[in-house]
């Protein structure tokens, strides 16, 4: 599962590590141009956004309160900095967690992922 989450935070094929796994900037393709892995069955839906809400307010809480006691900046000027780093932030983290999550659905075949192989295994009858 390891390789396959890394490969999707870099925006990869989980499949092959080579084909891009995003057309634009969230959406997943329907197969990978490089190993025709189908990768339309993913199922991130909200996944990827609630993780970046936990992840950027537990990163920029914690900074906004120690920037603000330490060096008690006027408070727009201190508002305009941490939203643009929250924006920043958040823009930087949503497609990585999404080709994560789409990683973790492939490597354990989730939501048919890997549908071709069992109907291969299952006898005839």
């Amino acid at each position: 599962m390891r390789p396959a989450m890394l490969r999707g935070w870099r925006r990869r094929c989980p499949n092959c590590g080579s084909g891009p796994l995003l057309t634009g900037y969230l959406t997943v393709r329907d197969d990978c141009p490089v190993c025709n892995e189908e990768l339309h069955h993913h199922r991130a839906d909200d996944g990827p956004a609630y993780l970046t809400i936990l992840i950027v307010g537990h990163v920029m809480a914690p900074l906004i309160l120690w920037f603000f006691t330490t060096f008690r900046p006027d408070p727009l000027v201190m508002a305009s900095v941490f939203s643009v780093g929250c924006v920043a932030l958040s823009l930087y983290l949503l497609p990585r967690l999404k080709g994560m999550i789409v990683g973790i659905q492939w490597a354990k075949r989730m939501h048919g992922f890997g549908r071709a192989e069992q109907v291969a295994r299952t006898p005839a009858g």
